[in-house]
């Protein structure tokens, strides 16, 4: 295991004894005391549950400092310390084992091979030991906290009577009790009457918060979860996808309806200074748990149309942005809220000190987005993970309907059912049922599944186009792997906030659509914690320049982490590879060379069970059921590796003999290797502790998985009749040849000296587009296709 820490802040010795005070750990007189006596001082405070002199003697004679001396003989009769004795105690202290994972003889070589921070400096005099005890503090357990966040787990905080907050490092501690949270629900008015009630849209939002001494204002992480109060089952309202891709024609333009007037705010009828709703939800988002006992609160919303709230789902409209920010704005003083939907007994956030930050993933990153382009007051920063920054490239690409994946036949309206759990109370539901049923009518002419072109609807709920307005600043988290928010999602977006000023943060990892906050290899919560402390409390921990730019997995190796200036930047190398009827070279093709074929794999895809994750594996590995239906190229195998960074270009010369047609693409990793799962294996159930009072979550980790022959690298879908753009229909002539230029999804992805690089081309993407049962004959010209490859050095 590595242990990549990219938030552990290196201080000067003043700097870490004056920091070393101020937790309690050492009075000022230790740097005159023995040194001996300092160990021994550290040692004891290493075991806070020992609530006895006993019962600390009893851990400590537990720990070796060499193969001959234990540390209770140590410490029963002092002598010099050497680092190697230092370091040996440090990592038992850290949670690892003599013997199996480090040698008492060389502690030192194991801290290199997994990154933990040391220093080597022997014999130790007194100062050294204390800050090599303050490094050991930032250091990552074998479990992924630091140290001082474990000890702080099992009590070293407990008698603290200091200031709160508390910074450590650069981050906020743990000396906020968590298990006797305030826990309460307000209703804040939105400038909005989604539901058409003639009265201003209210939103239930759930806040819990620690207590805090008299006259502390804490920040507020809030996260916008339209999931948040339920879902509701919309399998039977899923659309077919088994039906013939459209000869398009130009569609008439929707009529645009009208916007009612917005209701003038509830009168105010008196004021509260506490709420009267106890929440009953518990912790429900790891960041926000872990950071609530660290001072901040945690806010959530589902918004309109979500159970206990008013208005409807829009899905994605701006509408929604204005749900979202209506929290914000009640957070930073420009808004109202009241205790309860009837007495208008208005309630202030007056425990906040204005600033907050919006977290969370998928539905729940993609409004942080949305929220952080109106460039709302108050908002300091958005920790957006795998989040949407244009639904159209979520549910659409280059003219096609292209599903997230596993969810064939989602739409923009059936995930506003989803959604709409106001459903789940019959008496309210009926209220807004009709209103609720036209807008399912809106969304679907809006979204036009019968052309999948980019249009006004498109536009609307393209987050990207009001980058502009940005002031937050931004981290950006996402999977390579993601192929439900796919990766050009946040690529756009990170590409247009470039010329906005703000600071911006990428984490690139090879997992799909997942939280990547409980992984022992990469420092999640300390970066964030950071960062948090930096943007919300203003602590002068230099986060900016501390984190890398960007962070991104290593594919290749299990536990790497490396940081970049960049990605997908626009100065990259780049390389053609061209066809041939043998093979993907970087030479250019000489002789006339024409393939074709077929587009019947429904058909074995329908006998083969309709299993789409079955399909995938099926149609990409070798041999293929499926090669009628594909043509597939390979390089000779790589004599150095590539890395590929940003978006492949696809340009294809192709011919259908059907007045419409599509053309996928597959790039694929060829060679036997291990290679990480996108899916994290489990380390420890309930391993990752957050707070002192026993909030917990999985600890997971990406590992390297038995032997394999391929992995997709990347793809991507157009439609022939979009050969132009997204917006505009060219007729296809049957048996006329077309070339078509288009961007398959982003990634980074290092291809490893030996193996080959292929590209299957195709057309009906069982998994993601539309399954025509029409046979379709497909021809290229291989002489105009090629693969116009990103690279850059490892």
């Amino acid at each position: 295991m590595k242990f990549n820490q990219f938030a552990q802040i290196h201080v000067d010795t003043e700097q870490a004894l004056t920091e070393l005070q101020a937790i309690g750990l050492f009075a000022a007189t230790a740097t005159t005391a023995p040194l001996a006596t300092n160990f021994a001082h550290f040692l004891r405070c290493c075991f806070p549950e020992a609530i006895t002199e006993t019962s600390q003697n009893e851990a400590l004679a537990k720990l070796v400092l060499d193969e001959q001396l234990t540390v209770s003989a140590f410490l029963a009769q002092p002598t010099a310390l050497t680092a190697t004795q230092f370091y040996n105690v440090a990592l038992q202290l850290l949670g690892f084992e003599v013997g199996t994972e480090f040698q008492l003889a060389d502690p030192i070589a194991f801290m290199k091979t997994s990154h933990l921070a040391f220093n080597v400096a022997t014999p130790l005099d007194n100062t050294t030991l204390l800050t090599d005890i303050y490094l050991l503090l930032t250091t990552h357990t074998k479990l992924g906290l630091t140290y001082l966040d474990d000890l702080a787990n099992r009590g070293f905080f407990a008698a603290y009577t200091g200031p709160r907050p508390l910074f450590f490092n650069g981050k906020a501690q743990a000396v906020f009790a968590t298990d006797d949270l305030i826990k309460e629900v307000v209703y804040v008015e939105a400038p909005l009457d989604t539901d058409q009630d003639g009265k201003r849209d209210l939103l239930a939002t759930t806040i819990l918060r620690p207590r805090v001494p008299a006259g502390l204002k804490i920040p507020a992480l809030y996260t916008a979860n339209p999931y948040f109060k339920g879902i509701n089952d919309v399998a039977a309202k899923l659309h077919t996808v088994d039906q013939e891709l459209a000869v398009k024609t130009d569609p008439v333009a929707a009529a645009k309806v009208a916007t009612p007037p917005i209701p003038a705010p509830r009168p105010v009828n008196g004021h509260a200074e506490q709420a009267e709703q106890h929440a009953t939800a518990n912790q429900v988002y790891s960041l926000n748990d872990y950071m609530l006992a660290r001072g901040f609160a945690s806010v959530y919303a589902g918004g309109i149309g979500t159970r206990d709230s008013d208005g409807i789902r829009t899905c994605g409209s701006v509408a929604e942005t204005v749900s979202t920010i209506a929290i914000i704005e009640w957070l930073n003083g420009k808004r109202r809220a009241f205790t309860n939907r009837t007495d208008n007994i208005e309630i202030k956030a007056s425990w906040c000190n204005g600033n907050v930050a919006m977290t969370g993933k998928s539905y729940l990153g993609t409004l942080a987005i949305a929220a952080a382009t109106t460039g709302v007051a108050g908002l300091k920063t958005i920790i957006a993970e795998a989040a949407i920054s244009s639904w159209y490239d979520y549910y659409r690409d280059n003219g096609l309907v292209v599903a997230p994946i596993d969810c064939q036949g989602e739409d923009t309206d059936v995930l506003a059912d989803l959604c709409f759990s106001r459903q789940k109370d019959a008496a309210d539901y009926a209220k807004v049922q009709q209103v609720f049923a036209d807008e399912l009518q809106q969304l679907r002419v809006g979204q036009e599944r019968q052309t999948g072109n980019y249009n006004d609807f498109w536009a609307a709920r393209n987050y990207r186009d009001q980058a502009e307005h940005v002031k937050a600043d931004v981290v950006l988290v996402h999977g390579l792997n993601d192929w439900n928010v796919k990766p050009r999602n946040v690529e756009k977006i990170w590409q247009a906030l470039k010329p906005t000023g703000v600071q911006r943060k990428l984490i690139l990892h090879q997992g799909q659509h997942i939280y990547i906050n409980n992984m022992p290899s990469l420092d999640f919560s300390d970066m964030l914690n950071l960062w948090l402390s930096y943007e919300l409390y203003g602590v002068a921990n230099a986060a900016p320049d501390v984190l890398p730019n960007v962070m991104i997995q290593d594919n290749l190796q299990a536990a790497t982490w490396r940081g970049h200036h960049d990605w997908a930047s626009a100065d990259r190398k780049r390389q053609l590879y061209h066809f041939t009827p043998a093979a993907l070279t970087l030479d250019e093709p000489t002789d006339a060379a024409f393939v074709s074929f077929k587009d019947d794999n429904r058909r074995l895809f329908e006998q083969r069970g309709r299993d789409e994750v079955q399909w995938r594996d099926d149609f990409t590995k070798e041999p293929s059921v499926y090669a009628a239906n594909q043509l597939r190229l390979k390089t000779v195998p790589l004599a150095q590796s590539l890395v590929i960074d940003g978006s492949i270009t696809a340009t294809l010369q192709a011919a259908v003999d059907q007045p419409a047609g599509l053309l996928s693409v597959l790039v694929v990793d060829y060679g036997q290797a291990q290679r990480l799962g996108a899916t994290p294996d489990l380390v420890e159930r309930h391993g990752y502790r957050l707070t002192p009072a026993g909030q917990t979550d999985d600890l997971v980790e990406f590992k390297l998985q038995p032997a394999t022959d391929y992995k997709v690298i990347t793809r991507g879908h157009i439609n022939l009749q979009n050969r132009q753009s997204n917006t505009t229909n060219l007729p296809v002539v049957p048996n006329t040849f077309y070339t078509v230029n288009f961007d398959l999804q982003p990634t980074h992805f290092q291809v490893a000296a030996g193996h080959q690089l292929g590209v299957i081309v195709y057309a009906s993407d069982m998994g993601m587009t539309l399954r025509p049962q029409t046979v379709a004959t497909y021809q290229l010209d291989l002489n105009a296709c090629q693969l116009d490859i990103p690279f850059t050095k490892h």
